[in-house]
């Protein structure tokens, strides 16, 4: 379903551009509403299928297995580079935020909305808040440390740091507090 929704999307484009190829003064705008209404209908089938994608209790599993290897991952990384700042470089700061993060920062954000499916919305805003927060400071870092600004790569590291941690501490909560409630309702 996905599929189709996702060449829906494309041939509505396609099919819209080239009506506006056509004449540049004049659009048929019944034929161009057609196009439109196409390519709509492609994105609604490509949210459908994601939706039901992520409601799949294999998939939810396997993205909260995910979300809580990587934000651990993240914040033992960045434990690691904090304590060993001294030794390193600040020019080298931001490949190593690279070569120890992005995998896990991008790993995290593709399977992000679980939080929502699984737990809550409310959920997915108090931990996204904090994962957003921390991911801000790392940019922030990155910068800092290719301008050569230590002062400024030692103050947001820990920063940074923080905020992973409190994601965490965020997402282990929310995870107990399911397990309880199961345990609960048995």
């Amino acid at each position: 379903m996905k599929n189709i929704g996702l060449a829906l999307i494309v041939l509505g484009f396609l099919y819209g551009a080239y009506l506006a190829s056509l004449d540049p003064q004049l659009v048929d705008w019944t034929l161009m509403i057609i196009a439109l209404l196409i390519g709509l209908a492609g994105v609604i089938m490509v949210h459908f299928a994601n939706k039901s994608a992520n409601k799949d209790q294999d998939s939810m599993k396997s993205n909260i297995d995910i979300i809580e290897s990587s934000i651990s991952n993240i914040v033992l990384n960045l434990d690691q580079l904090n304590s060993g700042k001294d030794q390193i470089n600040t020019y080298d700061i931001s490949q190593k935020l690279d070569e120890l993060l992005i995998d896990d920062l991008n790993n995290f954000a593709e399977a992000r909305k679980t939080i929502g499916y699984r737990y809550n919305l409310s959920a997915y805003a108090d931990v996204m808040n904090n994962f957003a927060s921390g991911e801000r400071y790392v940019n922030r870092v990155w910068s800092a440390s290719a301008d050569g600004y230590i002062d400024e790569v030692n103050e947001y590291l820990q920063k940074a740091l923080d905020q992973f941690l409190e994601a965490k501490d965020k997402l282990s909560m929310l995870r107990k507090e399911s397990v309880s409630e199961l345990g609960d309702s048995a």
